[in-house]
C-alpha cells in the first residue's frame, strides 16, 4: 500500500484544513518545493497536490506551485486536484508532466464530465469522493448530497476512472484515526483501486488500513499527522512495504 504525503496549497503556501474549512488552516511552509524535497528524502513514491484555491474559485490558482514540484522532481509521480472543471485544464497539467487529476465536485454536479474525460485522458483520472455516513459532500463539504458514495462510485468506475480517492469528512484533519469499517465497505463495492484520505493519525492506522489492502485499498493519502509528528512518513512506508509482503 502506497503512503501518499499531502501538499495541500492555499495562498502559495503548504497548510493542512480542519474539516475543509479554509479559514481553518495553518500555514506548515512557504517553501513548496522544500517541502515536496522532504517527503522525496523520506521515501515519497508519489505526491498528491491540492490546489485549495482553485477548489473554491473553480479553476487553478496554484497551479505554479505544482509545476515547480515538478521541474524539481521529473520522475515522482503526481496527483493533483482542486478547481479542475474543464478539460483543458487537464490537458495542461497533463502536458506539464503530472501523472493523475484528481475530480472532485465536478464530477457530482456533472457526471458526464468524468466519462468525457476518462475518454479523453484515459489512465490519467481520479475522482475524489468526500462522505459523511456513507452520503457524498460537495461543495467544501458545505453541502452533503442524497447520492450514496458506492452508487457514485460504481458509475465512475464504469466510465473507467483510474482510482477513487474516498475521504470521510468527519474524520479528516481530525487526528481520529481512519474509518475502516466505510473504506473497507467502498473497497469492497467496486474493483478498481481506493485512495483512502481522512484520519490517518500513526502506525496503527497503517496497520488497520493494511489489513483491507487486499479489498482494492492501494493508498492512503496523509497530511496533518505528517506534519505535525504523530507519524513518521519513512516509518509508516516502511511498515506498509512489510505488511505488504506478509
Amino acid at each position: 500500500m502506497l503512503l501518499i504525503p499531502a501538499i495541500d496549497l492555499k495562498d502559495g503556501e503548504c497548510v493542512r484544513l480542519r474539516q475543509g474549512l479554509m479559514e481553518d488552516a495553518t500555514v506548515f511552509s512557504g517553501d513548496i518545493v522544500a517541502m515536496a524535497e522532504r517527503w522525496v528524502n523520506e521515501g515519497a513514491r508519489r505526491l498528491h497536490m491540492v490546489d485549495l484555491n482553485g477548489a473554491f474559485e473553480g479553476k487553478p490558482v496554484n497551479g505554479s506551485a505544482v509545476y515547480q514540484v515538478r521541474e524539481a522532481f521529473p520522475e515522482l509521480p503526481i496527483q493533483i486536484g482542486g478547481g479542475i472543471r474543464d478539460l483543458n485544464t487537464i490537458e495542461a497539467y497533463l502536458e506539464a508532466g503530472v501523472s493523475y487529476c484528481i475530480i472532485g465536485t465536478k464530477a457530482v454536479h456533472n457526471p458526464e464530465f468524468v466519462a468525457e474525460a476518462c475518454q479523453a485522458f484515459p489512465g490519467h483520472i481520479m475522482v475524489g469522493l468526500d462522505a459523511k455516513e456513507g452520503m457524498v459532500a460537495i461543495n467544501g463539504w458545505a453541502e452533503v448530497t442524497d447520492h450514496h458514495v458506492a452508487e457514485l462510485g460504481k458509475q465512475f468506475e464504469n466510465d473507467g476512472v483510474e482510482a477513487i480517492i474516498y475521504t470521510d469528512i468527519g474524520r479528516d484533519g481530525m487526528m481520529q484515526g481512519v474509518n475502516i469499517e466505510a473504506t473497507q465497505a467502498l473497497a469492497q463495492a467496486l474493483n478498481i483501486p481506493i485512495i483512502a484520505s481522512g484520519g490517518i493519525t500513526n502506525l496503527d492506522d497503517i496497520r488497520a488500513l493494511a489489513t483491507i489492502e487486499s479489498d482494492g485499498v492501494t493508498g492512503a493519502i496523509t497530511g496533518r499527522a505528517i506534519y505535525e509528528g504523530s507519524l513518521n512518513f519513512r516509518e509508516g512506508q516502511t511498515l506498509s512495504d512489510e505488511l505488504s509482503k506478509a
